[in-house]
């Protein structure tokens, strides 16, 4: 969706660049958001409706009180955006069985462990059953997958009947919270696919039936979503490969095809990258604006509740040392990649490339390499790193001495930013009202 952010961000900026805002501005401006989605594959009906929207309430609407006009217009484009992905799919929390269907190809597998991997997190014990006879190595990924994940597993590599294999599979793992069932596929939608589909979810009776959609396939999308709905009955439906360089117009158009709402997102290859779908998240991402809600609750996910308490009272006592500053890097890491990271921040993605924010990546990984070479007295005591220590630490981590020095300087930096956050009296009210309250909220330290 790389290709559409950049055209919908090129779009804005026109807006946000124009002098005044008339009507031939507008019907500019609609004209390349028209180019924009088509490119992107989304249905054209759809694409012409969206447009015709934006034109009407850009030339009859008034801006609200205290925007600008051009303001208006680009509130305008980001709600018609929005609306539409109609709302999102929400999975209830608790006891259920999960079906997923789809063809060969478009992740299904995959996406089993990642959502197992979403419910886990919200601790819930979850089982996997591979109900695919048709596809020889997604027994072996499936496994692999929930080994990873900590997840029992059942399939049976010989067994030919999709609906012996889940039968078996709900009675094997039936004391477990949630069973993720994965479906057989097919390179093409065949009668012998929907059949077993159709008999996998009788026997099954899951409480989401969920298609899964390659955000690539275009508009074939949309005969495939309808073809699974008058099948099992979709409820939810989840995009992969989102973060590629599939258009995903078409994919994103489908949904419409199933009544169903986009439940969740797939942003990567790793078991981590999947994102439950929020139209206005998703939207402001998109165009550039950022999304702090995704990014903060990212954060809290990597930083449990005591460590985030802890690095907050270091903080206001302005003790950072290479120590802290090793726990922080760590805790980064594990929010993902910082091209995912940034995105998620206003205006970040334009000042930045990916070339930038691989080599920004990359630097701070052999930063982690070098203090790894350090003894915990230098950790600790940054002012004891001399030439010579300097040299052993290089050479132990087998990285240049200017990298250790860059480190240092790029240690005396933050330091010196942190005794600024400590000094702010505004802030280390802030900070201690939340841990008194003993509910220490990230979301709530910008005010």
């Amino acid at each position: 969706m790389d290709s559409l952010g950049q055209a919908l961000k090129n779009v804005l900026r026109k807006v946000a660049r124009a002098s005044h805002v008339d009507e031939k501005l507008v019907k500019e401006v609609v004209r390349d958001l028209q180019r924009a989605l088509l490119q992107a594959d989304v249905l054209v009906e759809m694409a012409l409706e969206l447009s015709r929207t934006v034109e009407r309430r850009a030339l009859a609407e008034k801006p609200s009180a205290g925007m600008s006009g051009r303001e208006h217009v680009i509130r305008i484009i980001y709600e018609e955006l929005v609306a539409i992905l109609g709302q999102p799919g929400d999975f209830k929390l608790g006891p259920q069985r999960v079906l997923l269907v789809g063809l060969y190809g478009n992740g299904k597998t995959t996406t089993a462990a990642k959502l197992g991997k979403w419910f886990q997190r919200k601790g819930l014990r979850v089982g996997l059953i591979q109900a695919d006879t048709h596809r020889p190595a997604a027994y072996d990924q499936l496994k692999q997958l929930s080994e990873q994940l900590g997840a029992p597993f059942y399939g049976d590599r010989k067994e030919r009947d999709a609906l012996k294999v889940a039968r078996a599979g709900l009675k094997a793992l039936a004391d477990q919270d949630v069973l993720i069932v994965d479906s057989s596929g097919r390179h093409a939608l065949e009668k012998d696919l929907i059949q077993e589909i159709k008999a996998l979810s009788k026997l099954v009776r899951p409480d989401e039936k969920v298609l899964i959609l390659d955000a690539s396939t275009g508009q074939q999308a949309g005969p495939q979503a309808k073809a699974f709905h008058e099948a099992v009955g979709v409820t939810a439906v989840v995009i992969t490969k989102l973060d590629g360089t599939a258009k995903g117009g078409g994919a994103l158009g489908a949904v419409a095809e199933t009544g169903a709402s986009i439940a969740f997102i797939g942003v990567g290859e790793k078991i981590e990258d999947l994102e439950k779908f929020e139209p206005p998240r998703y939207i402001s991402r998109l165009l550039g604006m950022g999304d702090l809600e995704t990014l903060l609750e990212r954060a809290q996910e990597a930083l449990d509740q005591e460590s985030m308490e802890e690095t907050a009272r270091k903080l206001l006592s302005g003790r950072f040392t290479l120590k802290e500053m090793y726990e922080q890097m760590e805790a980064l890491s594990k929010m993902g990649p910082l091209s995912k990271i940034f995105s998620m921040l206003p205006g970040v993605p334009a000042a930045l490339t990916e070339e930038q924010l691989e080599e920004t990546q990359d630097r701070l990984r052999r930063f982690r390499f070098i203090m790894d070479s350090m003894t915990e007295e230098e950790q600790e005591n940054p002012k004891l790193l001399k030439s010579s220590r300097i040299l052993r630490i290089a050479q132990g981590s087998g990285t240049d001495p200017k990298e250790v020095k860059e480190l240092v300087k790029y240690y005396n930096t933050s330091r010196k930013a942190i005794r600024g956050l400590a000094g702010n009296r505004k802030m280390r009210r802030q900070l201690m009202k939340q841990l008194q309250a003993g509910g220490f909220d990230l979301g709530r330290l910008g005010g």
